[in-house]
């Protein structure tokens, strides 16, 4: 999970001040949750966490929204 980068959009950087997220989260959601694809990238569930984004490079993610369920 070291090797995970995360490039955050201003949206999702609010959302994860709202809703006390932490990157280390938001990584366990793209690693460990279960994924459904969307029309531009997945969307990610991890217990409480759903996280949209899209891989846009060897282990860069771009990170643009966060909610919880």
């Amino acid at each position: 999970m070291d090797g995970i980068r995360l490039k955050i959009t201003e949206h999702a950087k609010t959302r994860m001040a709202e809703l006390a997220i932490t990157k280390e989260l938001i990584k366990l959601a793209i690693t460990q949750g279960s994924k459904i694809k969307q029309t531009d990238g997945y969307l990610a569930s991890y217990t409480y966490l759903k996280v949209a984004y899209k891989k846009i490079g060897k282990n860069l993610y771009k990170i643009k929204t966060i909610f919880i369920d």
